[in-house]
């Protein structure tokens, strides 16, 4: 249907223009923006018959609020009273829309009775946030006020029943696109505490339930508004996922200084937002859940030494000494123990009065601090409201540094400092390990202290704390062991899963550099909480069956005790299930598990048996170079990922004990993992040609080059060689064929996968059984670098 041909609204000139100045502030640019789109739309709706009688055009959703970034959507609808005719306003609609259509606007729109958006708003809390940011731009405004006037009206009437439904509506939300405080790719929208949140936070102050906090919050709402019309204006396109490729673009139009500082703005923001809704949240919780009618007052209760909890928050008591320098950590400590949060006017006076502690820290102060630390969970909520408050930046100046810090390891969900809170938390549920909690929770929040400095972070980590610990008013032999701890937090991690826990060398390695036993329990508990606040890939079941492995073969080495042979590094056919894991064993049904006789039949013997998501492999045949590399090929093939394998052998027969898991969803039957394994032992071909064609079939090339180092003084029986490279299908198949073409066997290797980096790393013997010469080793090494990056040699294929 044509539109009605009027006299051009220089519009898109206009607007090309807008979108082209340098000189305009983000956020002013969306109000001009706003401002011009309402001109346009009112001559457009005037011309197509949207005048006083019975019908209006009303802008809703950000539109609404006059917040119209360069690719946003025009939200828009055409309302109109129950007498008028569908098919009338239908006509005028078509009218008003095709223009629209025509030009570069992205149009999202809705004809509607008064009576049938005020229905539609009672039920679906989607259209609800956006109707309750009407706004009139043409035709009769009596429709648009009555739209907001009843609406309003039945959301208050509702609120108790809705809001539950609005806080799992966002949680969901947050689930899906995480923290815009700790996201490395956030969504300046829909990520927690996003924009998203803000207009939460405006529809439950709305429903009189429950008011929001307001400080800061417009402040925050225009900076990221600024920072979504650069990303509009430098990617050419509607997005409000700040992608890392384009981060570097984005913060130089914000004239910031790299993508770094534009996260930390980022977070910045999402810090203050995330903060306030959550303090929303508690605040419909508590008054949805308070019993109700006249004269009720606010509870109140004692929690310490000028600490109450008042309606739910933790809150100064009348006679507490604001003076107090230990009173704002009395008071958070209080406030985390019970797991409320901190009530934000208490907060506030106390970072306004409360004096500053001494150079070296009170036993109380100390103490009180602790009590934060462990509290479990709660410490994240009170430790981000003093943060805001500026109390952690003068308790600890070094935190300034840490402070919304982005991580670009892939394994990392948080940022630097978040993450620390987090090994903080994980800390607190494992102290009935150690004898020493107070150090292992200072040790948690400490141990990436040195990130940001340049140096290498544990070194620079090991520098720092010794003042640091010293002003919270520990012992000097206290400070030595938390330097030895945040020095050596990656000890156990990297040497459980790179090194073979078995050798000797290793047990002595990690030994010499913890000293004593306490230091190593200390270490072990560390290491848990540091890999599970990391993210859920570093610490999966294997990995921490290896760490604790590890350190139980440490203890014993230490203590004089005998080895522990029950505690396999690297289980055999039946591993035990770890705490908390449901899913029951999963064996191979009897013709997955060949027999003795089948064995000589097809040329091994396999047996695969589930456990959770992982399956352990375990092959039996006859002795020979390459087996490794085959069996590798057929688990490639069927898209299993490698965590560990150990081969032994004995009088011309090798067995292999393999662990690994499905590269996605759940891990394929063992039956036809089984049947795979034996058909390329015996001819590998298949399984080869088929890892190849997936190999190839990746579009990117430039990945930095795979680097092969031959590890000096790593096991006193054997050559270990380490490889570091971009993950891929077949890499570990396809380094076990180049060590099989020099006539070397594999007693061990390990995989480890970061992300999309790979460090694998293989114990190597010659005919002998002994360890390479040098010489040798390091032709060994400069064949699979040839051979993993493309340069010739077996597998150079990608």
């Amino acid at each position: 249907m044509p539109h009605t041909a009027t006299s051009p609204h220089p519009y898109q000139q206009l607007r090309r223009e807008l979108l082209r100045r340098n000189d305009v502030d983000g956020a002013q640019r969306g109000k001009a923006l706003a401002q011009l789109t309402d001109t346009w739309l009112g001559e457009l709706a005037g011309a197509a018959g949207v005048t006083v009688g019975g019908v209006s055009l009303v802008a809703v959703g950000g539109y609404g609020r006059g917040e119209l970034s360069p690719y946003s959507d025009v939200d828009l609808v055409l309302l109109h009273t129950s007498e008028t005719p569908p098919e009338y306003a239908e006509m005028i609609a078509q009218r008003l829309w095709y223009p629209i259509w025509d030009s570069p606007v992205r149009l999202d729109h809705a004809v509607r009775s008064v009576g049938g958006a005020r229905s539609l708003a009672r039920t679906n809390l989607t259209e609800l946030l956006s109707v309750l940011d009407v706004r009139h731009l043409a035709g009769d405004a009596a429709l648009a006020a009555e739209l907001r006037r009843r609406t309003l009206a039945d959301w208050r009437a509702l609120a108790p029943e809705r809001l539950p439904a609005l806080l799992r509506m966002c949680t969901e939300r947050w689930d899906r696109f995480a923290d815009l405080a700790f996201a490395t790719t956030p969504d300046l929208k829909n990520s927690r505490g996003g924009l998203r949140d803000m207009v939460v936070m405006r529809a439950v102050a709305a429903s009189w339930v429950a008011d929001c906090p307001h400080q800061g919050l417009d402040e925050a709402r225009a900076e990221l508004l600024r920072v979504r019309d650069a990303m509009h204006v430098v990617v050419g396109r509607s997005s409000d996922r700040l992608q890392p490729q384009d981060q570097a673009a984005v913060a130089e139009h914000l004239h910031l200084d790299g993508p770094d500082a534009l996260l930390r703005k980022v977070s910045a923001i999402g810090r203050l937002v995330g903060q306030a809704i959550d303090l929303t949240w508690h605040r419909v919780h508590r008054a949805l859940s308070a019993p109700t009618g006249a004269g009720r007052a606010p509870q109140r209760r004692p929690l310490a030494d000028g600490v109450v909890e008042h309606d739910g928050e933790a809150a100064l008591a009348r006679a507490a000494d604001v003076r107090d320098p230990v009173l704002p950590l009395r008071l958070a400590a209080a406030a985390a123990q019970a797991g409320i949060p901190l009530a934000p006017a208490a907060l506030a006076k106390l970072a306004q009065s409360a004096t500053g502690l001494p150079a070296r820290w009170p036993a109380d102060a100390t103490r009180e601090f602790l009590r934060l630390l462990g509290s479990g969970q709660p410490l994240v909520g009170v430790w981000e409201a003093l943060d805001q408050a500026g109390l952690i930046g003068r308790w600890l100046p070094e935190w300034e540094r840490l402070r919304s810090l982005p991580q670009r390891d892939p394994v990392h969900v948080y940022t630097v400092d978040r993450h620390l809170v987090q090994t903080a938390v994980e800390a607190a549920a494992l102290v009935r390990s150690v004898a020493r909690p107070d150090l292992l929770l200072v040790a948690a929040l400490l141990h990436d202290v040195g990130k940001g400095t340049g140096e290498d972070h544990s070194a620079a980590g090991a520098r720092l704390v010794p003042p640091l610990c010293q002003r919270l008013g520990f012992a000097d032999a206290d400070t030595d062991v938390v330097v030895r701890l945040v020095r050596h937090h990656l000890l156990l991690a990297e040497t459980a899963v790179r090194r073979d826990p078995d050798d000797p060398a290793t047990v002595a390695t990690v030994a010499e550099a913890v000293g004593d036993v306490g230091v190593l329990d200390l270490l072990e508990a560390l290491t848990q909480a540091d890999s599970r606040a990391a993210g859920p890939g570093a610490w999966t079941n294997w990995r921490a069956r290896q760490i604790h492995a590890l350190a139980a073969r440490v203890r014993a080495a230490m203590s004089g005790w005998p080895l522990p042979r029950d505690q396999q590094p690297v289980p055999g056919a039946h591993p035990a299930v770890p705490a908390g894991t449901d899913a029951p064993a999963d064996t191979a049904a009897p013709a997955d598990t060949a027999a003795p006789a089948d064995a000589s039949a097809t040329g091994a013997e396999v047996e695969v048996t589930r456990q959770g998501p992982e399956l352990t492999v375990l092959v039996t045949a006859a002795d020979r170079l390459g087996l490794l590399a085959d069996v590798a090929a057929a688990l490639a093939a069927e898209r299993l990922t490698v965590d560990a394998v150990r081969a032994d052998r004995a009088g011309g027969t090798a067995e292999q004990r393999w662990i690994v898991r499905s590269e996605f969803g759940d891990p394929p039957a063992p039956a036809a993992v089984a049947a795979r394994v034996r058909a390329s032992v015996n001819d590998p071909a298949g399984s080869r040609a088929l890892v190849a064609r997936r190999a190839q079939s990746g579009t990117r090339t430039d990945f930095p080059p795979a680097l092969v180092s031959v590890v000096p003084a790593a096991s006193a029986t054997a050559t270990v060689l380490e490889i570091r490279a971009h993950d891929q299908p077949g890499l570990l198949h396809r380094a076990a064929d180049v060590i099989a073409e020099a006539g070397l066997d594999v007693s061990l290797a390990l995989v480890d996968t970061w992300g999309a980096e790979a460090v694998d790393v293989f114990y190597l013997h010659d005919s002998s059984g002994g360890g390479l010469p040098a010489g040798r080793a390091d032709q060994l090494a400069a064949r699979l670098t040839a051979a993993l990056n493309g340069s010739g040699g077996a597998g150079a294929a990608r």
